[in-house]
């Protein structure tokens, strides 16, 4: 795939992905079509003189106020200058990619009533790699406007942008890429601020990791089983298909995958009947986290390929409608449950730790670990409080972004979602989440040297190498787990 193209069909997170990490977007025929109906059903609503929400009226508490036709373009101009107040850490340059391409998306579906000049000029940002500096936080999650206003800011010739690893002021950015400014027309200037992009683009990229801390979660949990000896026959099919969720079902085939080549999968392999309950409910638990991650995926792919402009422009009835759409409600919700079930997660590996430490402390008895006696000497052990430490600030993270939303603007704005927060926050849990499974196999590791287990499967024989590889050259237990986040989860 040499570049994106926004057509008939919905975009995919891959795509966005794909854009947000430097692929090329360009818009199709049936989008630039779209985009154009839309543009030309906005221009004969105005010219019946009928009251348009952000075009001939102002915004917020201002509803009712009409503007002057003079005034229109000032309107826009005043609209991308006053919405700009975000601050604190910038956002990455994937997110503000991925936010430019959901709002093309957003205008490609026809609802935005934006100029075609509008949707060109925010492509040739991004395939210019021209990318406005945008600050995290800014948003309450009814439509991310603080750091959307900061894209159109750029777009218009205004703010500050990074252009082939240079911060320049906006207008420069856009002079050195050839990209002439643009002049706000309609309700241009609405149009790019009033929309979710980077709730919904930092989204995409949160689930494309979580799917990958999915997996490594099931990698640290062989180990573990195999360091302990213990039995996977939870994992087998049967016990899947008797309680047939989708995502009990694929983490459990996962989980076997992993084990294949394990003398634990043979009749004389398993020592207990059945292990404690952090091992034995891991596929009920690994599955809920991929159930979840299902739904939040459903509901950025539902918000990427949406029209959420307010009002709607609907080319089908004809009409200007006032609404509610720019409130991705679904997907701050499901980001906040998210959180909730990859926080169990954590609590299974923290869990397991303990196991794990039971089980050195007993295998040492007769003294310490073979081999090197320095400071990198059983990292996984150095480690365990760090562990513990980790696991509370994840469980922190499970509480809700999406309830504490205040009252704005004279009492209009009297509900937000918080979804950007709630995003924002999800990728903070999976770090978390990451280290900490990072230190349960590096603790799983320890008891692998020190009472090794017999005949490995496939998939602790792979994590265990990832650990040898972390190991080699590092002078601390830090280094250690620092080589191996490097490594795991991998890309």
């Amino acid at each position: 795939m040499e570049r994106v193209t926004i057509s008939d069909l919905p975009m995919t997170q891959e795509e966005l992905v794909a854009v947000a990490h430097g692929m090329p977007l360009v818009l199709g025929e049936p989008a630039k079509a779209r985009i154009a109906a839309s543009r030309a059903l906005l221009d004969e609503a105005m010219s019946s003189g009928d009251a348009i929400y952000g075009l001939s009226t102002r915004v917020g508490h201002g509803k009712d106020t009409r503007v002057p036709r003079e005034e229109l373009e000032q309107l826009q101009q005043f609209l991308v200058a006053s919405h700009g107040g975000a601050f604190g850490p910038l956002l990455d340059r994937t997110v503000v990619r991925a936010a430019m391409a959901v709002r093309v998306c957003g205008m490609a579906r026809g609802g935005s009533g934006a100029s075609p000049a509008a949707a060109d000029t925010l492509l040739a940002m991004l395939n210019a790699g021209v990318h406005p500096v945008l600050h995290s936080r800014g948003s309450v999650g009814a439509a991310d406007i603080s750091p959307m206003a900061g894209i159109a800011q750029v777009a218009v010739g205004t703010g500050t942008a990074e252009f082939r690893g240079e911060v320049l002021p906006g207008a420069e950015a856009l002079h050195r890429a050839g990209i002439e400014p643009l002049r706000l027309q309609g309700r241009d200037g609405l149009a790019l601020i009033s929309a979710n992009g980077v709730s919904i683009g930092h989204g995409a990229l949160v689930l494309a990791r979580a799917a990958r801390t999915a997996r490594a979660a099931d990698q640290a949990v062989v180990l573990s089983i195999e360091a302990t000896r213990g039995n996977p026959s939870g994992f087998s099919a049967p016990v899947a298909a008797a309680k047939p969720y989708p995502g009990q079902v694929a983490a459990a085939a996962h989980l076997y995958e992993l084990l294949k080549g394990s003398e634990l999968l043979t009749r004389d392999g398993p020592r207990s009947v059945q292990d404690a309950l952090s091992f034995r409910v891991v596929p009920q638990v690994h599955g809920a986290f991929r159930e979840f991650l299902a739904t939040a995926g459903r509901a950025v792919d539902t918000e990427l390929n949406s029209a959420s402009d307010n009002p709607l422009i609907d080319v089908e009835s004809g009409s200007v409608l006032s609404n509610g759409n720019f409130h991705p409600m679904v997907l701050a919700i499901a980001f906040d449950a998210l959180r909730v079930a990859l926080v169990h997660v954590g609590q299974l590996s923290e869990r397991r730790m303990s196991h794990l430490w039971n089980a050195l402390m007993a295998a040492m008895k007769s003294g310490p670990p073979p081999g090197n006696r320095g400071p990198d000497a059983a990292p996984g052990m150095q480690l365990r409080y760090a562990g513990s430490a980790c696991y509370t600030e994840l469980r922190l993270l499970a509480a809700p972004a999406t309830l504490d939303s205040t009252v704005l603007d004279v009492g209009v704005e009297d509900h937000a979602t918080g979804a950007m927060l709630s995003v924002r926050t999800t990728e903070q849990a999976l770090c978390l989440l990451e280290d900490l499974l990072a230190i349960e196999v590096l603790l799983a590791a320890d008891l692998s040297r020190v009472s090794p287990p017999g005949t490995l499967g496939a998939g602790a024989s792979a994590v265990l190498g990832l650990t040898a590889e972390a190991a080699t050259g590092a002078g601390s237990a830090a280094d250690v787990h620092r080589n191996l986040r490097e490594r795991f989860p991998g890309n």
